[in-house]
């Protein structure tokens, strides 16, 4: 249990941001690209899927608790009071195209907390879910929205093209990456573009990475692996070579038999002059580190099928701005995407047999949290 914190939070005021005068055409920008990467694999596919983190790796049912006795400050909007909520996680990858697991790109969490109470965001009036985006790294790949568009130009002119190329370049890619992380380094492009280590996607620690407004205060998520099996996958690496879905299979293998536990962790504002909220750096973690306030929980199910891919690739979409307004998203990035995020999904609800709706129970026909009732204790 925590009492108490080391420091006092900053608070949120709207005043915390700072709006830029080409937001709104930039925004319009981002969301063409977006749309554009969707219109290509269409195309090929008669399929429309994401414009980023296209391809799953594992649909899961999860129970999410948020955890007794936090202390004022850390007991905010969705975590004010002690609860379970049924949850949906998916795993994915960040291209808009569905390559061999070989171009080994950044990892993605995305988490969807079911039949939360409060004010709503705009334009989330008709949802009841909380969601959380995340990849596996602490810092947003571009420094601004136009670098954002800068580099989203660049992924849609390689969309759907040239898999063998992509392949030979993110091995050259990994292996840089591999040297500058020996020597205490990393290059968030180069993992961006096909340079991330080929480790198992179950062992990794996911972020936010950009500032939403945690109630009266501000703050950062993560989810960190909490249970054994998960922190001893951390760093294991995970032979991409010859299976094109390894990934995939590998999240399937552990389901089979094993539950997954992980913590989800909020690292609080102290001070807007070092942790600016417009700011894509890490904020440090020596001054505020990550603090557990909830804990997810998925057991032993059907890790991906077909079906579930109907149900959660094509059925549902995942924005950071669908949610309570004590959770709303921060900073120039995140209002610039707002727009992406609702043009993506309307392009494949469309389109597909399947539209995106939102869920107000667990779509896979299980109860995800009587199954953590009668996993409580295994793993620890």
């Amino acid at each position: 249990m925590i009492s108490r914190l080391a420091f006092t939070p900053a608070p949120y005021s709207p005043d915390v941001e700072e709006l830029q005068p080409d937001e709104a055409e930039t925004s319009r920008k981002l969301a063409e690209t977006m749309v554009s990467i969707c219109e290509k694999t269409y195309e090929d596919s008669g399929h429309a899927i994401r414009a980023v983190h296209a391809k799953s790796h594992g649909l899961l049912a999860a129970t999410f608790e948020v955890l007794d006795d936090l202390p004022p400050e850390l007991a905010q909007g969705l975590f004010a009071k002690p609860g379970r909520y049924e949850a949906v996680v998916r795993l994915s990858t960040t291209p808009g195209d569905l390559l061999h697991d070989s171009v080994s790109t950044p990892r993605g969490m995305a988490l969807k907390v079911l039949n939360v109470e409060g004010p709503r965001l705009p334009g989330s009036a008709q949802s009841t879910s909380q969601d959380f985006i995340m990849v596996n790294g602490k810092e947003f790949n571009s420094p601004s929205g136009k670098a954002f568009l800068k580099n989203l130009k660049l992924l849609a002119a390689t969309t759907d093209k040239a898999e063998g190329a992509k392949e030979v370049f993110s091995k050259v890619l990994k292996g840089i990456e591999g040297a500058l992380e020996s020597i205490g380094k990393e290059s968030t492009a180069m993992k961006a573009m096909g340079g991330n280590p080929e480790t198992h996607i179950l062992g990794e620690s996911f972020f936010a990475q950009l500032p939403l407004r945690y109630g009266d205060h501000i703050a950062k998520v993560a989810v960190v692996p909490a249970s054994q099996n998960l922190k001893s996958l951390a760093g294991t690496k995970v032979d991409t070579g010859e299976d094109a879905d390894v990934i995939r299979h590998e999240t399937e293998d552990f389901f089979d038999h094993e539950t997954a536990v992980w913590h989800l962790q909020v690292q609080l504002c102290h001070d807007l002059e070092t942790m600016p909220v417009e700011s894509t750096e890490a904020w440090d973690e020596t001054k505020s580190p990550f603090i557990t306030v909830a804990t997810i929980t998925a057991g032993p199910q059907e890790a991906w099928s077909e079906e579930l891919s109907r149900e959660v690739d094509d059925g549902m979409h995942f924005s950071p701005w669908n949610g309570l307004a004590a959770h709303q998203p921060l900073g120039a990035i995140m209002r610039m995407r707002k727009l992406s995020y609702e043009r993506s999904a309307g392009f494949r609800s469309e389109r597909n047999e399947t539209s995106v709706q939102e869920p107000v129970r667990c779509p896979f026909g299980r109860t995800a949290i009587g199954q953590a009732d009668r996993l409580s204790g295994q793993h620890g």
